[in-house]
């Protein structure tokens, strides 16, 4: 499937998001040379404490080294993200010791999808296309901003690990 007309279809790095509930916006240049690990979160999942809990294991393990996860709330899979942005990041940071960025609540899917998952979910599609099926898929971006990975719910992040040692060339 072809990136949307609408939608860049050539780095992560072309687009800004909101950062937070505050709404600062952030452009994702930024992270230019960056492995990405892009996540859609929850909060009331089934997969919540798992992911939560080995994401901010890689991101402690391999801050240090070029790699940054961008978590990015989500209430449309059976409403498990039902309070403020504010709410979901204060969750991560303070149950999860979170210390990536929790960006504002976003939809993943349909019409109002925001542009980066868009984006992303262009770049590679999942086993049933590129809709996003789940809380917590995952796509891995190299330092070019080049979409190398997409993972479904049910794949652990340390499951990937080797994936993302990869990408930053260890």
């Amino acid at each position: 499937m072809g990136a949307s007309p609408s939608v860049p279809g050539k780095s992560i790095h072309e687009f800004t998001v909101k950062v937070d509930s505050r709404g600062k916006d952030v452009d994702l240049s930024i992270y230019k040379g960056k492995v990405l690990l892009v996540v859609n979160v929850a909060s009331k999942c089934g997969f919540t404490d798992s992911n939560y809990t080995q994401l901010t294991e890689l991101y402690n393990k391999y801050k240090d080294k070029g790699f940054e996860i961008l978590a990015f709330p989500c209430n449309q899979f059976l409403k498990q993200e039902p309070g403020t942005s504010l709410d979901a990041e204060e969750f991560a940071c303070t149950r999860y010791k979170a210390e990536y960025p929790i960006f504002q609540k976003v939809r993943v899917n349909g019409q109002e999808a925001a542009p980066v998952y868009k984006f992303l979910k262009a770049s590679k599609s999942g086993f049933l296309g590129a809709r996003i099926k789940w809380n917590f898929t995952k796509f891995l971006v190299d330092g070019e901003g080049h979409v190398i990975g997409r993972y479904s719910t049910t794949t652990s992040p340390l499951s990937i690990e080797n994936d993302i040692k990869k990408a930053l060339g260890e």
